[in-house]
């Protein structure tokens, strides 16, 4: 089964850093493009950071400055770098893969996404 395995989630306080990573399983990363996703409780679940399959990556005012992704096709490894973290970064994150060639990349729509990981929690919390 093809799919994303995710890590490196769990409890950080105010102004620390988490790095999240995003496996794919049984697949190729080469021509996906990635797009990363968070849900806060009792919000819909929204794109904040793509990578295209061209390493370019692009992020949502919210994360801009913080956040980090980076692709390792080599390992086929997508990483998320969150420094900085706030109590209102606190969701489930996942990675989401999808066949798109372009040099810029974006987070819609949602359900172009083929692959997705299994979320991953993030709380920021003292």
């Amino acid at each position: 089964q093809s799919q994303f395995v995710e890590s490196g989630g769990g409890l950080v306080q105010p102004g620390g850093s988490l790095r999240l990573s995003c496996a794919a399983s049984n697949f190729t990363l080469t021509t996906y493009e990635i797009g990363w996703f968070r849900q806060a409780p009792g919000k819909e679940r929204e794109g904040f950071s793509c990578i295209s399959i061209f390493g370019l990556a692009e992020y949502s005012d919210s994360v801009k400055g913080r956040f980090t992704v980076s692709r390792d096709n080599a390992k086929n490894i997508v990483y998320l770098q969150m420094n900085s973290l706030e109590p209102s970064d606190t969701a489930i994150y996942y990675c989401a893969g999808r066949r798109r060639s372009a040099y810029v990349c974006n987070n819609h729509p949602q359900n172009d996404y083929i692959y997705w990981g299994q979320g991953t929690q993030v709380t920021v919390s003292s």
